[in-house]
């Protein structure tokens, strides 16, 4: 299994613009939040616990996370315990405001990640690897953690593979 470190620097090769990780802290939360809002019907009451797709997925990837590292995935698990929480309340909500949020979301979100893939002039990370979609949340947490001065040894590691994140060009007033 590869370790946190490959994981995150594959990923971090196809995000090095500034202005697709900034796109990247909205669509990738949006297109969370929606998926889960989507799979938390149906559910089946077991013991007083709702049984979902959408907690199915939720335990899945935390416990991925938590394979690849215990810090990062406890981090993960408060977080997408949080995601699960507000989808099942969206969930509840009457049908076609459930629908409505799902589908709202997702499509906005995905519409901020091909925006930012148009300024990164790459493809996005999942095209080569489907692993990347369930990365995807991983490196938005890391980068909010890298932006705090936190985990310096994680970023450096990623960054001597993958080189820094480029810096935004200044374009003088002609």
């Amino acid at each position: 299994m590869k370790t946190l470190t490959d994981q995150l620097a594959q990923y971090a090769a196809y995000h090095r613009d500034p202005r697709n990780i900034a796109t990247h802290f909205v669509g990738i939360p949006m297109i969370v939040l929606a998926i889960a809002t989507l799979l938390s019907r149906p559910a089946l009451m077991a013991g007083g616990l709702a049984l979902t797709p959408a907690l199915l997925l939720t335990a899945g990837t935390v416990i991925y996370y938590l394979r690849l590292e215990m810090r990062m995935g406890l981090l993960m698990a408060v977080l997408m315990a949080l995601n699960l929480w507000l989808a099942q309340w969206l969930a509840a909500q009457a049908t076609p405001v459930w629908l409505t949020c799902g589908v709202a979301l997702f499509v906005v979100g995905w519409a901020f990640q091909f925006v930012g893939h148009y300024y990164e002039g790459k493809k996005p990370a999942f095209v080569d690897d489907l692993v990347g979609l369930f990365i995807g949340p991983l490196f938005v947490v890391a980068e909010v953690i890298f932006s705090l001065g936190l985990r310096a040894d994680l970023l450096t590691a990623i960054e001597t593979r993958v080189g820094p994140v480029r810096k935004r060009e200044l374009h003088a007033a002609s």
